[in-house]
């Protein structure tokens, strides 16, 4: 389900996940809620998952509407790499 360079979206709360989906397939955006991988350990079991080509769009419309992910990771090399965490809900920083 997940392939290498997959990103995943990962949420505090189911909530927040399904209304982030909604919001993005609104606009059109490739985005699929998945359950979230064992390896990441998620407070709702869910996960958004999308390609790096979308991103910065995701991310935007995401701070935009107040509903960042608490991190997102990417899958490479077969483990899951954390390169953004949302803390207290600040402005986007890139780790």
């Amino acid at each position: 389900m997940v392939q290498e360079g997959h990103l995943l979206a990962v949420f505090n709360s189911g909530h927040r996940v399904m209304k982030a989906e909604g919001v993005l397939k609104a606009l059109g955006l490739p985005v699929l809620l998945i359950p979230a991988p064992r390896q990441l350990q998620t407070d709702c079991g869910l996960a958004l998952r999308f390609s790096e080509d979308v991103r910065e769009e995701i991310m935007q419309i995401l701070e935009r509407e107040s509903l960042l992910p608490a991190f997102v990771s990417q899958y490479m090399g077969g483990e899951f790499v954390t390169f953004w965490v949302n803390e207290a809900n600040e402005p986007l920083t890139i780790l």
